[in-house]
């Protein structure tokens, strides 16, 4: 007997995805690209043509699996009539493969924000805590690192500030690749861990927090008017690793945006060129954010109004002992798997964020 959950599992395929939309989308595509003047304008057309590409590739992905699921149900009906329980099995494991795919899938159609398929900037900052803290937040970094990697992305670490005994203070990351944004607009608060300090002698418990700050990477058709009177520029030694790691130029810059008190580093690069570059990209950014937030003034907003990085402001609790925990406190979503979490693994988490997943009444949190 094939298993009832399998079966309806595979009728998923009808309702949040609107294929004839697309499709008639994609015929205005390609109307637009077969107009002689459809070039007169390069950087729009660029754009047309990239949506074009996009557009015909979810419907080519909608048409796979919705295929597989036909073939999975007749695969289903004949390992019915078969009746052995090898046929079952086998089933089962194509059924769980397809509908893997087919979640991943769905997931992906729910990033249709303006800007969901941007590279993302991420920042980190330690809050209270002290030394623990710091060691926090590079325990996040090489989580955030690890996820990307999972999801073949590229890291380019911008600027980082080290902390005064262990672990990072600050640090900005730019990560490259297919909807970063939309995932990690998921991880956007503050993360608090629960451990055994090591750098405490008598091996106390300790609670720390570190904030982490999502933004998209623009693209350079959005208008966003930076004038340089607003702008103060300074230029300082990059930190380097010692010997010949050291760089031993001016390279490194920082922008201050004097009416909003906005400050933004990088020191990735040797040169102060593109290291301004980057971090006028950075700032561009944080200012579109800003303005996101004052339209969006009936939701959280995710800067001013952020609070202090501490207490009754997280997002996420990551508890290591008494007992081992991770959970979102604002879907619910958790598991005791904590050495996979900070390994990378956080897609659960960012998917229960993404679909709308509410935190039951029942749901508390217990540190």
């Amino acid at each position: 007997m094939i298993s009832t959950t399998s079966e309806h599992a595979l009728k998923r395929s009808g309702g949040f995805f609107d294929v004839a939309s697309l499709k008639t989308k994609l015929a205005e595509y390609e109307s637009q690209m077969s107009q002689q003047s459809f070039w007169d304008k390069p950087g729009e057309a660029q754009k047309i043509m990239s949506e074009a590409t996009r557009t015909r590739e979810r419907i080519r992905q909608y048409t796979e699996i919705t295929q597989r699921i036909e073939d999975l149900e007749l695969l289903g009906q004949l390992a019915q009539e078969e009746g052995s329980a090898q046929a079952e099995k086998d089933f089962e494991q194509e059924c769980a493969a397809a509908l893997e795919e087919f979640d991943a899938f769905e997931l992906q159609n729910l990033l249709s924000g303006e800007h969901d398929r941007c590279n993302a900037i991420l920042s980190l900052n330690a809050g209270v805590g002290g030394t623990e803290a710091c060691d926090w937040t590079n325990m996040l970094l090489r989580m955030f690192q690890r996820w990307a990697e999972r999801h073949k992305m590229r890291v380019t670490i911008t600027d980082i500030l080290s902390g005064e005994e262990a672990g990072i203070k600050s640090v900005t990351l730019l990560i490259e690749g297919e909807n970063a944004y939309g995932y990690l607009k998921a991880e956007r608060g503050v993360h608090r861990l629960v451990r055994m300090s090591p750098f405490n002698a008598a091996g106390k418990r300790q609670t720390s927090f570190s904030s982490c700050d999502v933004l998209a990477e623009l693209d350079e058709n959005i208008e966003i008017e930076v004038l340089d009177k607003d702008i103060r520029v300074d230029v300082y030694r990059s930190g380097g690793c010692g010997g010949q790691g050291v760089n031993t130029t001016d390279s490194a810059v920082r922008l201050t945006h004097l009416p909003s008190g906005l400050v933004v580093t990088c020191q990735n690069e040797r040169s102060q060129i593109k290291n301004r570059a980057t971090a006028m990209k950075v700032l561009k950014s944080r200012l579109y954010e800003i303005e996101m937030d004052k339209k969006r003034a009936e939701q959280e907003k995710h800067y001013g109004d952020k609070g202090d990085i501490g207490w009754g402001r997280q997002i996420r609790s990551y508890v290591l002992q008494p007992y081992q925990m991770v959970k979102d406190l604002r879907t619910g979503e958790s598991t005791t798997d904590t050495q996979a979490v900070l390994d990378g693994d956080i897609d659960a988490f960012i998917s229960a964020f993404l679909r709308g997943k509410k935190r039951t009444d029942t749901d508390t949190d217990d540190e």
